[in-house]
């Protein structure tokens, strides 16, 4: 067993990339030593998991009653109450969220259930049909979106601020890479009235509680569970209330992945049949200018992961963003915004040119690459 407190890098066998786990400083071991020593657990125990693109860290423990994960996730970056009380509220409605066994938020540690290494990435890739798992996934959205209770939970609004705010990260992060220049108040201040303009067109969404990164990463399937049952949840700790074709066009309009066109359009069809008093049309514009915003605040995050936390195995998805954007403007409500990219970043489907990370560093306004600033 590798020791938890030694620097890890390790493949990915999922996507071929080195990933390295943090190595855990003098005073952060001891206080995971104390909050497991506290319950009767053994530090000693650990073994540390691949590390994703948050701040968080997993740990898995051995010699346990039970399979149980230790997050290790820093207050100053990450809330472990919240996961807590979204992981008891999705359960409370029916769904699969790991149990939370104990936390402590002034350390930010929290033991929850071990759902295993099955999540649906890992099952494709293994040779699983995803036309298996994508019904399942669309299963567990209806199940959420039907229940009258999903979205009674105190979580912040998923309103027209955040969205827009969310968006900037293309302006931000994404535009000065790829125009190798600072992105001007000028620019940036006409792309907020784009967005200002594309979302005030739009009727009033259905609205539920929006779990914002629900794709294949982040399900897992969890035996011996029959139906929803069977689709563990994870990443859900920025859950928000919003409009409810988020989560769905975050499922079928992968970063990550590329999926059939036809399962696309079958999983839509099968949301809305189970769906028969959702307004078809609001929903499908909602859908298709999420869609869009999504892919914008994608294309910006992966180049942040890059410049400011020096995670580089992201940005090879970007074309596949790019692509899974520009196919959303055959939709009237996203032409001023394929009109702002024509005239602002016309270079937009080109190859990412070489740059200095430096250079861009010092546009974005990071003089540190080690620093890591608040996140969007």
């Amino acid at each position: 067993m590798v020791s938890a407190w030694h620097l890890l890098t390790d493949i990915n066998p999922y996507d071929g990339q080195a990933t390295t786990t943090m190595t855990l400083n003098d005073e952060r071991q001891a206080q995971c030593r104390t909050f497991l020593h506290q319950r009767g657990l053994d530090p000693r125990s650990l073994s540390p998991l691949i590390q994703d693109a948050s701040f968080r860290r997993y740990f898995r423990l051995s010699n346990t009653d039970r399979p149980i994960l230790l997050m290790d996730a820093p207050l100053e970056l990450e809330d472990v109450g919240q996961f807590a009380k979204i992981a008891r509220h999705l359960t409370a409605v029916g769904l699969k969220a790991p149990e939370i066994i104990d936390f402590d938020q002034e350390y930010g540690l929290l033991l929850l259930e071990d759902f295993g290494d099955d999540t649906f990435t890992r099952l494709i890739a293994a040779g699983t049909d995803d036309t298996s798992l994508y019904p399942l996934a669309v299963d567990v959205l209806i199940a959420l979106h039907s229940h009258p209770d999903a979205a009674a939970i105190d979580l912040p609004l998923y309103d027209r601020n955040l969205l827009i705010q969310e968006a900037l990260l293309l302006t931000d992060w994404y535009a000065p890479v790829i125009r190798n220049n600072t992105t001007s108040t000028e620019m940036r201040r006409s792309y907020i009235s784009i967005w200002q303009e594309i979302l005030d067109s739009l009727p009033e969404p259905a609205h539920s509680l929006v779990l914002r990164d629900f794709h294949v990463d982040n399900l897992m399937r969890v035996p011996p569970g029959i139906g929803t049952s069977g689709c563990g949840l994870l990443d859900f700790q920025d859950a928000v209330i919003g409009p409810m074709a988020y989560d769905l066009v975050s499922l079928l309009e992968d970063a990550r992945r590329d999926i059939n066109p036809n399962l696309v359009v079958s999983m839509i069809q099968r949301y809305h049949e189970a769906m028969p008093l959702l307004e078809i049309e609001n929903f499908r514009s909602w859908y298709h200018v999420l869609g869009a915003q999504r892919h914008c605040k994608v294309a910006g995050i992966f180049l942040r992961l890059l410049l400011r936390d020096g995670k580089s195995h992201y940005v090879r998805h970007i074309p596949r963003v790019m692509h899974l954007l520009e196919q959303k403007f055959n939709r009237p409500e996203l032409l001023p915004l394929r009109q702002w990219l024509d005239f602002w970043l016309p270079e937009r489907n080109q190859p990412l040119p070489d740059f200095k990370a430096g250079t861009i560093r010092q546009l974005i306004g990071i003089d540190d690459p080690e620093s890591q600033l608040p996140r969007t």
